[in-house]
């Protein structure tokens, strides 16, 4: 008995440790789950191996670190792939080689945060968090930016990866395909909503906002040491029942607590987005990301 259960746990960290060692020697390493799937999607039937850097449910990367499998799935990759416009700012001391990373943002304009927002309520993130905050990274929420991200990802993997080109180059197709699909449905959804005008607790939303024509009265995102002061949260009650908004929104890895106040004095509810960073599935992220709009404000 005690050899088989010997025997079981060696089997166990045998394998445990051959994923671990296939996971760090991918030839590409992707951060982020948009990147990551329009890479492993673009490298369909190619036999290039893909791997995701980051797996944890997070909104955003002020202050992220890598652990050390992460910096040796990053060493052993032949090439890494960024969601880029200043996201993975970490990246910077750890991954000097720059000739190595793609970067799906190139040529994308930026928005910056205070174009979807009420600039006299911006919360000072920079202040609180010593990071600029004064463009949006958040693209890939924006279906035809995530078609441009794609297509900038397989014109890289093409020069560096010849020998598939033409492969990649259909699974672009496919994939800007379903990416335009997922851009009309949002569109005929959220065309006869009866109010357009969002607060949302996460300053991510911009390129979302954009894509469907919907306008950011206020953004604020909540972290630790920056909560909402009493005066914002006045501030907030006021847009809301001046603007007689239904709801306000939060993001799926933030905090509610400010919301809840909201909500709790404005008699609205409180409904949850996903910034599509984390989890499983950009398109599963995304579609419901519209249908929580369409209930809220319909």
């Amino acid at each position: 008995m005690k050899i088989k259960i010997i025997l079981l746990v060696v089997l166990l960290l045998s394998t445990l440790l051959s994923g671990c060692a296939q996971e760090e020697n991918a030839q590409i390493a992707a951060t982020t789950l948009p990147v990551y799937q329009f890479t492993v999607r673009l490298c369909e039937n190619t036999g290039i191996t893909v791997t995701r850097l980051i797996n944890e449910s997070v909104s955003c990367l002020h202050d992220y670190s890598l652990n050390v499998s992460q910096v040796r799935a990053l060493e052993a990759a032949e090439v890494v792939v960024i969601s880029g416009a200043g996201l993975e700012d970490f990246l910077e001391d750890i991954l000097p080689d720059h000739g190595k990373i793609i970067d799906s943002s190139k040529d994308i304009p930026l928005l910056g945060c205070e174009e979807h927002a009420d600039h006299d309520h911006e919360h000072d993130h920079e202040h609180d968090h010593g990071h600029d905050h004064s463009t949006d990274a958040h693209i890939w929420l924006s279906p035809a930016n995530a078609s441009s991200m794609a297509e900038n990802i397989c014109q890289e993997l093409s020069v560096r990866y010849p020998e598939h080109k033409a492969q990649l180059q259909a699974n672009l197709v496919s994939l800007q395909s379903e990416l335009a699909i997922l851009q009309a449905y949002g569109e005929e959804q959220l065309s006869g909503l009866s109010c357009r005008e969002l607060v949302t607790f996460h300053d991510g939303f911009s390129y979302f906002a954009e894509a469907f024509g919907l306008t950011i009265l206020h953004a604020i995102e909540e972290e630790s040491g920056s909560e909402a002061s009493a005066q914002e949260l006045k501030q907030l009650t006021g847009i809301v029942r001046e603007h007689n908004l239904p709801g306000v929104f939060t993001e799926v890895n933030g905090s509610a607590s400010a919301a809840d106040i909201i909500a709790a004095e404005t008699k609205t509810r409180v409904y949850t987005l996903d910034m599509a960073m984390a989890g499983d599935n950009y398109f599963d992220a995304m579609y419901h990301n519209i249908q929580t709009i369409k209930e809220a404000m319909e």
